[in-house]
């Protein structure tokens, strides 16, 4: 995985990339942050309170910076956005119906966004689509006129999306998918990593990657009473240490899908098939 921090990019007409300077086993290259748009402009998710990755931010808008846009409400989605608010009078929107969730950043909405909205930047509008599970609040952005696809951390390059139950839920995730994989979109720009341009083959490998998944942890099940803790050494036995409880917690997420078909139940013991 190239190393893309602060790399300033212009993708396409309108599209400019900017790699926050927060790489990790979670963040990857680390976040990348859009602006978009021509005249008006919005920057979408500014990652983490750096100032130089603010400043190449603000130097990076062609004009008027009409909003700070955010996906989801993670710390390394949202860190640098009150001080770039501040430094730019823009507004910060991002999902409003929401209750602040476990894994979410302390944010200050000005102007909430919802499923269906449109964001109008002169030769481009923005189509924003909820789409959970990675995180209840989650949003992509969908270029209408070019056809892109901004996921957020809805699709990553290189690695497998975290989905952390109670904000998070797999179900929610896999119809998030299946509404992305009707739509016409042509490339998707991920916040972690590089560009992805066959997003038909893309999504279609993750919803086969996350039913293969599924698969493993129903069999994990059949073998007897289990935690998701040891299901996860035996389907992530190379795991970086670092990462174990992540792990544990991906495989609750696959449980609790089971537990909504009626396959498993969860007791004081742990986890168990219900037939």
């Amino acid at each position: 995985m190239s190393d893309l921090t602060g790399q300033r990019c212009e993708l396409a007409p309108g599209i400019v990339r900017v790699t926050a300077p927060n790489p990790s086993p979670m963040t990857g290259p680390g976040t990348n942050s859009y602006v978009l748009g021509s005249g008006p402009c919005v920057i979408v998710d500014p990652g983490v309170d750096d100032a130089d990755h603010l400043a190449a931010l603000r130097a990076a808008a062609p004009g008027v910076i009409a909003a700070i846009v955010i996906t989801h409400r993670h710390p390394d989605h949202v860190g640098g956005a009150a001080r770039l608010a501040e430094s730019t009078g823009a507004p910060i929107r991002a999902f409003g119906h929401h209750n602040h969730g476990a894994y979410d950043a302390p944010l200050i909405v000005d102007e909430p966004l919802n499923d269906g909205d449109a964001i109008a930047l002169g030769g481009m509008t923005l189509d924003v689509l909820h789409t959970p599970g990675h995180a209840a609040d989650h949003l992509c952005l969908y270029a209408r006129e070019a056809r892109w696809l901004f996921a957020g951390d809805t699709v990553m390059a290189d690695v497998t999306v975290v989905i952390l139950p109670p904000d998070g839920s797999m179900s929610a995730y896999l119809d998030s998918l299946a509404r992305l994989r009707a739509m016409d979109i042509d490339t998707i720009a991920p916040a972690h990593g590089h560009l992805l341009d066959d997003p038909a083959a893309v999504l279609a490998h993750i919803v086969g990657h996350r039913l293969d998944r599924e698969d493993q942890v129903r069999r994990a099940l059949a073998r007897g009473p289990t935690t998701a803790r040891a299901i996860a050494a035996v389907l992530y036995p190379d795991i970086d240490p670092r990462l174990a409880g992540m792990a544990a917690t991906q495989v609750e997420a696959h449980l609790i899908r089971l537990a909504e078909h009626g396959e498993a139940v969860a007791d004081d013991h742990g986890w168990r098939r219900t037939a």
